[in-house]
């Protein structure tokens, strides 16, 4: 085949695909808030909602932040998001890991101090004047996974969110009730991880 005739085969093939495309979009007119979950044991869950974070924070949007288990350290989204302080409320509410406190009824009051917060800000944004659009819990499925939180009322908590607000949850081994009610669930898969395969420790800007 010649250059042309290769170019005019690709350009009829782009053609079929749009129209099939404008075809599957026509009827896409819904709006509504989300319920997405980041899960799996790959790298990639919370680096993924922050990464939605500030998609929303670059369409004017607001968004709330309760972290449920990273302690107060510094990361750099934090200090990005110090940047947006008038769109942006971020609370790091977590002792850490478990392994780290040993003490498992802070943890637990930690995640109940946490998840009130959470309920805070979601029944806020029933008001006129809502405060968010957007709301991440982070690593809220690793307190659900130890039992610190009842799975039942968070799950219907969240089912029952105001109608245009997006909420996020991460966080592996999320439960199987939240996949169900949850509009985008997407599974971070690991391949391969310097940590493990090499003896790489944490890497500024990529871990933290």
């Amino acid at each position: 085949m010649t250059e042309d005739e290769i170019n005019a085969r690709a350009n009829e093939k782009a053609k079929k695909r749009k129209a099939a495309r404008d075809k599957m979009l026509a009827d896409k007119t819904k709006e509504k808030g989300l319920l997405i979950v980041h899960t799996g044991k790959g790298k990639g869950k919370s680096t993924a909602a922050f990464g939605l974070v500030f998609r929303a924070l670059g369409n004017g949007m607001r968004v709330g932040i309760v972290q449920f288990v990273k302690g107060k350290w510094e990361t750099g989204e934090r200090v990005a998001l110090d940047k947006f302080s008038d769109r942006v409320t971020i609370k790091a509410m977590g002792e850490g890991f478990t392994w780290d406190t040993q003490d498992r009824a802070r943890d637990i009051a930690a995640a109940k101090a946490a998840w009130d917060y959470a309920k805070e800000m979601i029944e806020a944004c029933r008001r006129p004047d809502r405060p968010y659009d957007m709301i991440l819990l982070d690593e809220l499925n690793i307190v659900l996974r130890y039992d610190y939180l009842p799975l039942e009322e968070v799950v219907a908590f969240l089912s029952d969110r105001p109608e245009m607000l997006h909420v996020i949850v991460t966080g592996r081994n999320a439960k199987p009730e939240l996949i169900e009610a949850a509009d985008l669930v997407t599974e971070m898969t690991q391949v391969k991880h310097p940590f493990r395969e090499q003896g790489v420790k944490a890497q500024l800007g990529v871990e933290f």
